[in-house]
């Protein structure tokens, strides 16, 4: 199977969570948001899909190859930005890419150059001077600079500001757009991917809830409100002046398009009924 990424039937058990089957595709080229509450899975999958934590069953494929036996090569072609930040606090910025620039032989010079200039980076300051956007954008900046193709990120827009956030968002579409890079982030700012994201991947107490585009995904629902509690909801919220319910589009008699958190948040509200 070739592809960008392939998964089949991931599965990673710990005693008190389990990740159970999950399986998707990634388009080339596109940007896929992975969401789902804290402690859905998301991290756990990301570990798995790199073999960081063993998973137990599963089938994962990058670019049509196992991670096993070619783990050098998929690693050349990926970037991967966990959830904490893990570098030294008090190494520069240089010295840390003097020695990650050894470990890729397609290192890019000049996009490393580009990127430092593009997000405003100064090899001479030590990471524990940079605020957390910069963070995320070093990171970045040592993914781009072995020219990745795909780009693994997890929670990166979580923590930042406003203003920092939507630098980021853009800079995702323009890698998408102009350089054809394919992107797989976890989020749980859901607004972030009404902004850029083109598939939506929906992880719900270790399984894939939804999955598709996200225009699909919002069409499947309706938002009702109501006086009183409505019955045979999908998952229902007290308001001020009532409450909101969620409906797959076919079974709403009237109601308005749901959006990606109202999706969620409902989905979330329903399954602690």
């Amino acid at each position: 199977m070739s592809g960008v990424l392939h998964v089949r039937g991931l599965t990673k058990r710990y005693p008190a969570f389990a990740l159970e089957e999950v399986s998707f595709d990634l388009r080339p080229g596109a940007i896929t948001g992975f969401i789902g509450r804290n402690g859905a899975g998301k991290s756990t999958t990301f570990k798995s899909l790199l073999n960081l934590v063993h998973p137990d069953a599963g089938e994962v494929r990058f670019f049509g190859l196992e991670f096993a036996g070619h783990e050098r090569e998929i690693k050349s072609r990926i970037g991967y930005v966990p959830g904490e930040f893990v570098y030294y606090p008090r190494k520069k910025l240089g010295a840390i890419v003097d020695v990650t620039r050894h470990f890729y032989p397609n290192w890019d010079e000049e996009a490393y150059r580009r990127c430092l200039e593009r997000f405003s980076l100064e090899e001479g300051k030590t990471v524990s001077q940079l605020s957390a956007g910069m963070k995320v954008k070093f990171a970045l900046t040592l993914a781009l600079s072995h020219r990745a193709e795909l780009l693994l990120l997890d929670e990166p827009t979580s923590g930042l500001d406003p203003v920092s956030r939507e630098e980021l968002l853009e800079e995702f579409l323009r890698l998408s757009r102009e350089e054809g890079v394919t992107i797989l982030f976890s989020t749980h700012i859901t607004s972030d991917l009404d902004r850029c994201a083109d598939e939506i991947l929906y992880l719900r107490k270790g399984r894939l809830a939804e999955r598709g585009s996200r225009e699909e995904l919002v069409d499947r629902y309706r938002l009702v409100t109501a006086k009183e509690k409505p019955e045979n909801s999908l998952g229902a919220c007290p308001t001020a002046d009532g409450w909101t319910a969620l409906y797959h589009t076919g079974d709403a008699p009237e109601g308005k398009p749901a959006s990606l958190e109202d999706i969620m948040v409902h989905l979330e509200k329903g399954g602690e009924a």
